[in-house]
């Protein structure tokens, strides 16, 4: 597929731009059907499921346990300038997400009757971290800290270890994240032994992380069981840039995403077409250089596009039609700040031409897991929330209840629900 090339001023433009915002960008449109056996196979089976799915698709008869001195081991052993980048990530993961801790309340109101509500956290997380295509320690951090800081318990880590040979960085950021378990086991077959439990590995309350779309789907299916922070599909970035950006920077913001994976997808919108040209060309340039070359190249020629409109602030409309998972406006900040504030829907927004989508990747401090396939209309990134819980409550005395007690009965009757209004009457 060519890249796509889209103008505001064109006839078509209507029809072209729906198309690109419904456009599907699966690995695999149905994977249902084997996703369920893999989750109904662990559940009967258990630890003998995981090690034969362990041997077929990661190749190796290691025990399924990583222990956690190997993760100590492994950060005391870690480059110091990578312990360094990974200790700066991990303190400013934290302090944001300490920020995002919710208050209990209560309050007494006109009629006596004392309400509120008292958040506590999960008894135990999982969470997921690749380690196929590509592994992250940057993802290990932004899971495991904001579990730690909800004061969720138990952090149990799931991952792949083709050949059975640990990433070490990731070993190392669940040490430093606050990991509680570690277990080389991956995929569908994680998300199951994670959800239903087996001998070794106990069942968790909430299953957070990225992964492929065989996790994707085991999370989609296994929601209910457990709570699930959202089913991520291809990684995504929006970028609205002016011509007074240098074109090789706007090049690799858009190849920042389109290097994850071949259907990831990039977007340009911009008010210049030499400028758009420009850009391409830097695109073009720069592929051949990476070492994620085919993955890039594959993204940007199937799901790449550029979008060409007579004014950058008229952009909001298009934004949030798209609902994009990275929103990155390269523009001067208090243009950038105007398209902002007209910006509804988007995972997470990078102001200004200095703030490159990757930062927040890495060291910036908001939860770089978002919500992709414009589910941003609905949904929210990772957050401390993701794993706490409200429960309300509430406290009358005689008085309270007399104040309200009669319209509960009337309602009650007239819902047809004796018993409900018994229950309040014989107490006034």
């Amino acid at each position: 597929m060519r890249l796509q090339r889209l103008d505001a001023r064109s006839r078509d433009f209507a029809r072209d731009f729906a198309a690109l915002v419904a456009a599907r960008r699966d690995v695999d449109a149905d994977l249902a059907a084997d996703v369920r056996a893999i989750i109904t196979t662990v559940a009967a089976q258990g630890d003998a499921a995981l090690l034969d799915y362990t041997r077929r698709f990661d190749g190796h008869d290691l025990p399924l346990s990583i222990p956690l001195a190997d993760c100590t081991d492994a950060l005391a052993t870690l480059d110091a300038g990578l312990r360094d980048a990974l200790e700066l990530a991990a303190q400013r993961i934290e302090d944001w997400h300490m920020r995002q801790r919710p208050a209990d309340h209560m309050h007494v109101d006109d009629a006596g009757v004392r309400l509120g509500a008292r958040w506590t956290s999960v008894d135990a997380a999982g969470v997921y971290v690749p380690g196929g295509r590509a592994a992250y320690p940057s993802s290990v951090l932004m899971n495991l800290i904001p579990a730690r800081v909800a004061g969720v318990a138990r952090r149990v880590m799931v991952t792949p270890t083709p050949g059975g040979v640990p990433n070490p960085l990731v070993l190392a950021a669940a040490a430093l994240g606050g990991a509680t378990e570690v277990w080389r086991v991956g995929g569908a077959q994680a998300i199951a032994a994670l959800a239903h439990g087996t001998s070794s590995i106990a069942p968790v309350d909430v299953i957070t992380g990225p992964g492929n779309a065989w996790v994707a789907e085991a999370k989609r299916q296994l929601f209910g069981r457990v709570g699930i922070d959202m089913v991520a599909g291809p990684s995504e970035i929006l970028v609205v840039a002016d011509r007074r950006n240098d074109p090789r920077w706007i090049a690799a913001d858009l190849l920042s995403q389109a290097e994850h994976d071949p259907t990831s997808q990039s977007i340009l919108i911009c008010d210049d077409a030499a400028f758009a040209d420009a850009v391409a060309a830097q695109i073009a340039a720069i592929i051949p250089t990476l070492a994620t070359a085919a993955s890039a190249r594959a993204s940007w020629d199937a799901h790449g596009a550029i979008i060409l409109v007579p004014d950058l602030g008229d952009a909001a409309p298009l934004i949030n039609a798209l609902a994009p998972e990275h929103l990155q406006l390269a523009m001067e900040m208090d243009a950038a700040e105007a398209v902002f504030a007209a910006v509804r829907h988007a995972g997470s927004v990078f102001l200004g031409r200095m703030t490159p989508e990757a930062i927040g990747d890495y060291v910036a401090g908001p939860n770089h897991v978002l919500p992709t396939a414009r589910s941003a209309r609905f949904s929210s990134g990772l957050s401390v929330l993701d794993f706490m819980k409200r429960t309300s409550f509430i406290a009358l005395d005689a008085g309270a209840l007399g104040a309200i007690g009669p319209a509960a009965v009337a309602l009650a009757e007239a819902e047809g629900l004796p018993a409900h209004a018994l229950s309040v009457a014989q107490r006034l």
